[in-house]
């Protein structure tokens, strides 16, 4: 950091040199004017505004008028235009021009690597490189150029103030915005657009997004996969591993919406629009006491939530699917964005759609049947689309109110018929997975120390499945349903510069419902479970120099359970030197809704989890199994490591997860239909270093993690967790070929995950009239090891002036290798005594094209 400073002293100084050098020959325009008019008997015709504060370098004494009139043009942004002989005019014309600048913090005069420079109402724009210099061309005279730095508060310069510094690159000076306490610690981390902040939580924002490995766009929930400790045991969104827990035990909130659903294509890709979604913040440990209900993680999804006036979108479309976004301003204090997606598979298919339904329905009744049928043709159409609505109303500087809605669904058809001399029979399956919200937002400022913001939301997920079986004549009609509504009052009061506390109420209201009906025999079972929480939290947050910390603790009481639990909430970082810094985190949090597989054809065998509510043994059905409450602790230490934009990282982590039920962890083996309460342990290491440059950036994460089951009333009662990967690597590099093209290669490697195999020999049992496979030890094998390289490259490029667009090309699986990410067995059909392995097989290679244009 001090090498930074000299250089950006050196480049300041000599820069105001040679300006102060270059003004020392100049004089006034209006000056200049005078003597021309003597020296050739001439009138000019100007404005004086327009020439008053405009200073040139005297013509050269030999020139004629032609030539000083071209000479003026040249050196001005006027356009000089004789007339006659007698008169010339001097109007202000509309030119592009080249400009660039120092972007530096005010306090310490450090260069701030990695600011946002953009050209308003435009797509174009560039971020800093390591001394915070950066160039635009073509820039028009008379664009607004915001410049932007998280945790500091942005500037708008007009064009013009940068060519009036004859050449020399203009110093902008950011001043740090000391409401925000938890500023940004690492400005490109991975690449550009993602931060690391000063609590450890990493920060994705989707408008800077570079470019990452295999990915077209900035896929929300696929891009945070780089990150140490985050991963998917199955190559799924919708089944996002961090630190060893389950997705459902994932926070997921947009726009301070809890959102039940995550992925399109049943989890292959993110349901969340990235073009109007701001900033995606993942915080693994140390979590804000203002939030629970999520004991692995919080993935909190902001969309923009500034007036921009004026009126901008884009468009775009790749081998899945087309979108488009808008920002339309209404009148100068209220705002309207909008986006909307659709898939473009019941249009035609491409080879990226056939390999996404291949991995996505390989192991389901779309995919499979226990034998063929005779005369026997299948059809299956599938659709899926989001689309997002906000409205943006300023009161006054001082009261700012946002609505905003978000809808997610995917949609399966599947359709049978048989034919035979007779009759042809023809009937049909369905599966749908929807999940809707409103949220609304009042943030007030009520002085310069206090301010408030007050959050509602209705959030509801759906999941139905109709799957008719022709062979028995039977309809099964499942349905999983959803509702949560709540409200949320933070208020945050500024002690000092350096501490702020926040104090808040939280109520929500959530129901589930469950139905499963059979039309031959007749059967019918529904389940509605209500449950009622109330939360008041407070917190202490402190950044002065070196040292930050956030203090906390959140009471939560269960209204039906009548039963109070206190969550006690830290994070830490105290910097040791410029380079080195130590952190301490740690968490208690709690769960109340949680997913269960009851069975593994479930809806259709595509989604087979549904949403259940914890009954504390409340339940007035005795056959109803006991759900506790999920509570979570969690504690890690670490080292970081930050000189010269080398960036390491390594961590230590511990987690406790009590109160899960072992029917909402999947099992494959003979305790797959028990009923019982146990806890997961996970404890491991996580390392990242990255090094950043201007044009490239190379990463290696690992982490290493032992992750055991314990059930009491199971034998053994300690076995390994489905999702114990051992060890996981991840690398990449992205390197920019010229300043519009960019290329990024990098690759994972993993242990594989457990598995249970059948005993040797004697690999089914009988109970009654059924036959099960005889599993051995739980989870006492794993599978082959992951391996799987992946690439992209992006071209950028202006269409017309304001109107720019981006093509990029994605490779997942440039190798084609096959890799297995599931196995399990099921009683062969032919002969009882026997088993079928079955594999679920992770994607092939797979190509994708995205074309983007931005206006």
């Amino acid at each position: 950091m001090k090498n930074n400073k000299c250089i950006i002293y050196i480049v300041l100084f000599v820069a105001n040199f040679c300006f102060a050098q270059n003004n020392s020959n100049k004089k006034p325009l209006t000056e200049i004017i005078e003597a021309i008019e003597q020296k050739f008997d001439v009138k000019f015709s100007y404005a004086f505004d327009d020439v008053v504060h405009v200073f040139v370098e005297q013509p050269a004494p030999e020139y004629n008028l032609q030539e000083t009139i071209a000479y003026l043009n040249s050196k001005t942004l006027l356009n000089f235009k004789t007339l006659d002989n007698r008169y010339i005019t001097v109007s202000v014309i509309e030119k592009n021009i080249s400009i660039c600048g120092f972007v530096i913090a005010s306090e310490g005069k450090e260069a701030l690597f990695g600011a946002s420079v953009a050209v308003n109402n435009t797509n174009k724009g560039v971020i800093t490189n390591e001394v915070g210099n950066f160039q635009l061309d073509e820039v028009p005279l008379n664009a607004i150029i915001t410049v932007s730095y998280l945790g500091y508060k942005s500037q708008e310069l007009n064009a013009k103030q940068f060519f009036s510094e004859a050449n020399n690159c203009k110093h902008i000076l950011l001043v740090e915005n000391k409401e925000e306490l938890n500023q940004v610690l690492i400005t490109k981390f991975l690449t550009t657009g993602f931060q690391k902040l000063l609590d450890g939580s990493t920060v994705l924002n989707t408008k800077a997004f570079g470019i990452l490995p295999g990915l077209t766009d900035p896929d929300i929930l696929q891009s945070i996969q780089v990150l140490p400790g985050v991963e998917s045991a199955d190559e799924s969104i919708a089944n996002i591993n961090v630190r060893g827990g389950t997705n459902d035990q994932n926070l997921m909130l947009w726009d301070g919406i809890k959102m039940y659903h995550s992925g399109h294509f049943f989890g292959l890709i993110s349901a969340y629009n990235p073009n109007l979604t701001n900033k995606v913040i993942v915080t693994k440990n140390g979590t804000s006491s203002e939030f629970s209900d999520g004991v692995s993680s919080t993935i909190n999804m902001f969309t923009k939530n500034e007036l921009t006036g004026k009126f901008s979108g884009g468009a775009g479309a790749n081998l899945i699917s087309v979108d488009a976004f808008l920002e339309i301003p209404i009148t100068k204090k209220i705002e309207l964005h909008i986006s909307g997606r659709r898939s473009i598979t019941d249009v035609f298919g491409t080879p990226t759609y056939d390999n996404y339904f291949d991995r996505s329905f390989q192991d389901s009744d779309i995919k499979t049947n226990d034998g063929p049928i005779e005369n026997q043709t299948t059809t299956s159409d599938f659709v899926f689309y989001d689309y997002t609505a906000k409205v943006l109303f300023d009161l006054n500087d001082h009261h700012k109110f946002r609505a905003n809605i978000i809808g997610i669904d995917n949609n399966l058809d599947y359709y049978e018929r048989i034919t035979n001399s007779n009759e042809t029979a023809s009937k049909s399956s369905n599966l749908a997975q929807k999940n809707m919200g409103f949220g609304g937002h009042w943030m007030a400022n009520w002085s310069p120390k206090l301010r408030s913001h007050f959050t509602t939301y209705y959030s509801k997920y759906n999941v139905d499945a109709n799957d008719y079986r022709i062979e028995s004549d039977q309809l099964l009609t499942q349905t999983n349903e959803v509702l949560e509504t709540g409200f949320k009052l933070n208020t945050y009061y500024k002690l000092t510069d350096f501490l702020t506390l926040l104090n808040g109420y939280q109520f929500n209201e959530t129901g589930i419902l469950n139905n499963t009906s059979v039309s031959r025999p007749s059967y019918d079972k529904t389940k509605k479970d209500v449950l009622l929480n109330h939360a008041l939290y407070t917190q202490a947050e402190y950044k002065q120099a070196g040292t930050f910390f956030r203090i906390g603790v959140r009471a939560n009481y269960f209204q039906k359970f009548k039963k109070l639990l206190i969550e006690p909430r830290l994070n830490l970082r105290q910097k040791l030197s410029n380079q080195l810094a130590v952190k301490l985190e740690g968490e208690f949090k709690n769960q109340s809704a949680t997913q269960i597989i009851d069975f593994q054809d479930d809806f259709l065998g595509v989604e087979n989890r549904r949403w259940i509510l914890a009954n504390e043994k409340n339940s007035s059905d005795p056959n109803d199994r006991n759900i506790p409450i999920s509570e979570s602790k969690q504690g890690s230490f670490g080292l970081e490591f930050n000189q010269n934009n080398l960036n390491m990282d390594v961590t230590g982590f511990y987690k406790t997860v009590e109160g899960i039920t072992a029917s909402n962890q999947g099992f494959y083996n003979n305790f797959q239909y028990i009923n019982a309460i146990g806890d997961y342990t996970v404890k491991g290491l996580e390392f990242l270093a990255n090094k950043t440059t201007n044009n490239f950036s190379t990463w290696v994460s690992y982490t290493y993690s032992i992750n055991d089951y314990k059930f009491e009333t199971f034998t053994p009662s300690v076995f390994p967790n489905n999702v114990d990967i051992r060890h996981s690597i991840s690398l990449g590099i992205n390197y920019d070929i010229l300043e519009n093209l960019k290329i990024s290669i990098g690759g994972i490697w993993r242990s594989g995950r457990p598995y249970t195999s059948p005993v040797v020999g004697n690999e089914t049992v009988q109970s009654g009239n059924t036959t099960y496979v005889n599993y051995d030890a739980p989870n006492s094998k794993n599978l082959d090891e992951f391996k799987r390289l992946d690439a992209s490259l992006s071209y950028k490029f202006n269409i017309y002036q304001s109107t720019n667009a981006s093509l990029k090309i994605g490779v997942i699986n440039i190798t084609n290798t096959k890799n297995i990410i599931n196995r399990y067995y099921k009683v062969n059909p032919n002969d009882s005594n026997a088993t079928i392995q079955i594999n679920n097989a992770s994607l092939s290679l797979t190509p994708n094209v995205s074309f983007r244009v931005y206006f």
